[in-house]
């Protein structure tokens, strides 16, 4: 097996860890010279080496990368990406593992928890491998994995939608901010919504989550009567219908977690920086 076969899902990995793909790409790209300069025939098993190698570039980088999200400009949301660039997502833990809300969620955790969580929920490494990985015991990631799966279940639906269902709920939602009818509105939305943006400093976006049905439409009935709605484009980001938003000229996608059959979290990520690879 070739670097190149493996190159998707080396990027999937990195992606998880890292929220960013910019940043996952530098990190596969640093694994492929490494692998250039390995005698390839001495090499046994060369996706558990390269797994092992992309995981631990990760990690260092993860651990660098808290600090400067901690000055972000407002808040730090995750980078999308059409679901056909991130890799394989032929199982449902690689298609929620890889959504915004469980990203989002995941920064959350310390960097061996997430890199725990990943390589075990999503890729199904043995603990044995993962132990090697992150450089502890066996014993200590089973209690790492359990830590992250409890702190991530919290409060999240047991029961996902599909992405028909959540595709309609985005319609309809869509549909009644558009119109302005703010009964409609309210009722596609979780009475402990949040609304998150990530402006990174470089366009004007609300700095702090905005929380609560109430302020919640107050929030997007301020926002549609000072900008116009240009286009609403639907696409596939993260593994979940999404919608790519032209609001006064200014492009930025929006991404929902969706609980209970209605919606819990807005991600509006308007850092023109983050929205290359869905434009």
């Amino acid at each position: 097996m070739n670097f190149e076969e493996l190159r998707p899902t080396l990027l999937g990995i990195a992606y998880r860890l890292l929220g960013s793909m910019w940043d996952a790409e530098d990190v596969v790209q640093e694994a492929w010279l490494r692998w250039q300069g390995v005698d390839q025939e001495e090499v046994r098993e060369p996706r558990a080496f390269l797994t092992t190698v992309v995981s631990r570039l990760a990690l260092d980088q993860l651990r660098s990368a808290r600090v400067k999200r901690e000055s972000y400009t407002g808040s730090w949301l995750p980078e999308p990406v059409l679901s056909g660039d991130i890799g394989p997502l032929d199982t449902a833990e690689l298609r929620d593992t890889v959504s915004f809300a469980t990203l989002h969620m995941m920064e959350r955790l310390t960097p061996p928890e997430r890199a725990v969580f990943v390589l075990r929920e999503a890729f199904e490494l043995p603990y044995e491998q993962i132990a090697e990985i992150v450089e502890t015991s066996v014993a200590n990631c089973r209690q790492l994995f359990r830590r992250a799966s409890v702190r991530l279940a919290e409060g999240s639906d047991r029961f996902s939608p599909s992405s028909e269902e959540h595709a309609k709920l985005l319609e309809g939602f869509l549909r009644a901010a558009s119109l302005g009818d703010m009964q409609a509105l309210t009722g596609f939305l979780h009475d402990e919504v949040v609304s998150w943006s990530d402006g990174g400093g470089k366009v004007r976006m609300a700095l702090k989550p905005i929380t609560g049905r109430e302020a919640v439409v107050k929030f997007i009935t301020g926002l549609l009567r000072r900008y116009t709605l240009e286009s609403v484009t639907p696409v596939e980001a993260n593994g979940q219908p999404a919608l790519l938003v032209d609001m006064g000229g200014r492009m930025q996608l929006m991404a929902f977690d969706v609980r209970d059959g209605l919606i819990h979290d807005i991600y509006t990520i308007g850092n023109p920086d983050k929205l290359q690879r869905v434009l």
